[in-house]
């Protein structure tokens, strides 16, 4: 029986909004509580340099993406919603990019 599924990416930096560096342990953490809840996750380690202005303010960063492939349900999109707002707190980020798309599992 075919599911639909979607894939759920989430940017997470690798310096705060004030240039300090996140400690691999707190990035391992997010990491660790995608996997304890859904049972796998996928860590791009490949670091993408990322520019945006914020009310008239330019910032660089460093981020890396955490990706996981779940079948569609409401249940699952409120949990990622939820666990994007706790990350994009604990982090200090004045926003925490999340995607999501459909995807074919063939």
């Amino acid at each position: 029986m075919k599911k639909n599924w979607r894939r759920y990416e989430v940017t997470v930096p690798l310096q705060f909004n004030d240039g300090t560096e996140i400690p691999a342990e707190v990035r391992g953490e997010a990491l660790q509580e995608l996997f304890e809840y859904f049972g796998g996750v996928s860590y791009h380690t490949q670091p993408i340099e990322g520019h945006w202005l914020h009310e008239g303010t330019h910032y660089q960063d460093n981020h890396v993406t955490m990706v996981v492939d779940l079948p569609e349900a409401t249940k699952n999109r409120s949990w990622m919603r939820k666990f994007k707002a706790r990350w994009k707190e604990r982090l200090q980020q004045l926003e925490l990019w999340m995607v999501s798309y459909r995807i074919d599992v063939e």
